[in-house]
């Protein structure tokens, strides 16, 4: 592909030097990537500056330079640009044809509750027999396959969320869902997208460590929201243009949750069409559609609720409608009035609304039941901020009645240490027993991270070694509290869910909750193999007595 071609769309270009009918075999970012022909695009990074590898990107063969400095007495063509990492992500649209403008996209960001709204909308889409795509925390779907997007990914680089996009288009996807978190909108990852409806779980206190505050947090999100109507000023600029295929008439629609103190924010930012979801009814004269759960009936296996649909700004496309789900807690109640109003955008029915929810029977560590013949409840949950925490245990409060509620969760290294104190928090006042153990924590000490949370308990009033206890060992915390749970109690693992690995140093270990619970559960009952199914290194001094 010709150079040329390749910047027509691209935004915010400063400077261009040398002949743009240059070949193009290629495009990287990193500078050992590069072969004959390639295209290196240049930014300053989290820990390294691109810029720095220009000559060895030429080299090594480079035919062009993209980059965020002024440089004209380079050898070959150079374009100066604004941003490195958006012009990235809008090369490699380029590069793959613009996939997201040949089918309709939706992007669901938000701190907790993403990965259970993208499936249920990707299973409202099955059930409305649309040719659908899915990018989420827990794997890539696209057509009948099943992609791995590799250890704690959620939002893929730009070259890879083009590639699948461009995948989707070619098994004849109509729709493509992807998970879209704050790193991702801030790393423009998803630059080049042509997102269609824009939906929001909510934004609670989570990754401070790399936004700064939560203002700047909240900014990341409503990029996915300003993006919908934005226009940028290029050569010959078409990102969007033109209705998508198979969904004449969709407009840029904004999904909004009323309930969240984002919402607000986020409403103000001006788009074609907005609809509002949560469990309090909506304040009038809003110009949008309202959703709202009611009559809302908490079941030991999930919920029953109505959905009341209000159609302030006209075009009501589903009368009210009733709703059951095999998933437990009101943040699932929430989860699926999300889901259902972006599948409103998009044109889908009740009827559709209702079998696509009702599929959904359960997300891969998402309060995950493991069931090994013992006589208390033994989950696996994702909950690894404090809204998540706090959401999860208030349901699982409800759900133990006045039997024992036994968390064991832990908080990562190298990430936001505020949450450590918070959770602990949560834990304090939510649960009876909490193991607080390793999660992820990286090159920090384990020690010290689990101290903080420690502290956050006795703060609140909790006792060590009655209330709660630190156990390094994250296999051995589950074991301890296996062992401390009795009949009727229900006891939860929280933080790592669906992943496959635990980082200790800078290397990925085997490990998955799942496996742990269920040879611990086993153990229990006498019938679990000695050795444990994962061999974690020994880190920190703090462990369950034997």
């Amino acid at each position: 592909m010709q150079l040329a071609q390749l910047l027509a769309d691209l935004p915010r270009v400063l400077a261009v030097s040398g002949l743009t009918a240059t070949d193009i075999t290629r495009i990287v970012s990193d500078s050992r990537q590069v072969t004959p022909g390639a295209l290196f695009v240049a930014y300053q990074g989290v820990g390294l500056d691109g810029h720095r590898f220009i000559l060895d990107a030429i080299v090594r063969g480079a035919a062009a330079i993209v980059g965020e400095q002024t440089d004209d007495r380079l050898p070959v063509p150079y374009i100066q640009v604004t941003d490195g990492r958006e012009a990235l992500g809008w090369l490699m649209a380029a590069w793959y044809g613009h996939p997201s403008r040949a089918m309709a996209l939706v992007g669901v960001t938000g701190t907790d509750g993403k990965t259970t709204t993208t499936n249920l909308l990707f299973s409202i889409l099955r059930a409305a027999g649309r040719r659908a795509g899915l990018v989420s925390t827990i794997n890539a779907v696209i057509g009948g396959e099943v992609v791995d997007t590799g250890l704690h990914t959620t939002t893929p680089d730009a070259p890879d969320v083009q590639r699948y996009l461009a995948r989707m288009r070619d098994a004849l996807a109509e729709v493509a869902v992807l998970e879209v978190t704050s790193h991702g909108l801030a790393q423009q990852r998803v630059a080049g997208c042509a997102f269609d409806v824009a939906v929001v779980t909510n934004i609670t206190h989570e990754h401070l460590d790399f936004h700064g505050s939560y203002e700047e947090y909240r900014d990341a999100k409503a990029m996915l929201f300003r993006s919908l109507t934005a226009r940028r000023v290029t050569p010959c600029f078409s990102a969007s243009a033109g209705p998508k295929p198979g969904f004449p008439g969709l407009a840029k629609t904004a999904v909004l949750n009323r309930d969240d103190s984002s919402y607000g924010f986020l409403a103000a930012i001006p788009v074609e069409r907005t609809i509002t979801y949560g469990l309090r009814a909506p304040q009038a004269g809003a110009q949008a559609t309202h959703l709202t759960a009611t009559n809302i009936r908490r079941l030991p296996g999930g919920s029953e609720f109505e959905v009341q649909v209000d159609a302030e700004g006209g075009w009501p496309a589903i009368s009210n409608l009733r709703l059951e789900t095999s998933l437990l807690g009101d943040f699932n109640v929430s989860n699926i009035l999300a889901a259902s109003g972006a599948a409103l955008a998009l044109g889908l029915g009740a009827a559709e609304i209702r079998t696509g929810v009702q599929a959904v029977t359960g997300i891969p560590g998402r309060m995950e039941r493991i069931h090994e013949g013992q006589d208390f409840t033994a989950i696996v949950d994702f909950a690894h901020t404090p809204n998540a925490l706090e959401r999860a245990l208030e349901t699982l409060r409800r759900l133990a009645g006045s039997a024992r509620l036994i968390v064991v969760f832990g908080c990562a290294g190298q990430r936001d240490c505020e949450k450590r104190r918070l959770m602990g928090a949560v834990a304090a006042r939510l649960a009876d027993y909490t193991v607080i153990t390793a999660e992820d924590p990286r090159t920090e000490d384990l020690d010290s991270i689990m101290a903080e949370t420690a502290a956050a308990c006795v703060a609140a009033g909790r006792v060590e070694g009655t209330d709660f206890l630190r156990v390094a060992d994250r296999q051995r915390a589950i074991a301890h509290a296996v062992e401390q749970a009795h009949a009727g109690d229900v006891m939860v693992v929280c933080g790592k869910g669906h992943e496959e690995s635990m980082c200790f140093g800078r290397i990925e270990y085997p490990w998955r909750d799942q496996d742990a619970l269920r040879w611990a559960l086993a153990r229990l009952q006498g019938a679990a193999d000695a050795n444990p199914p994962f061999v974690l290194p020994t880190w920190g001094s703090a462990v369950a007595p034997d």
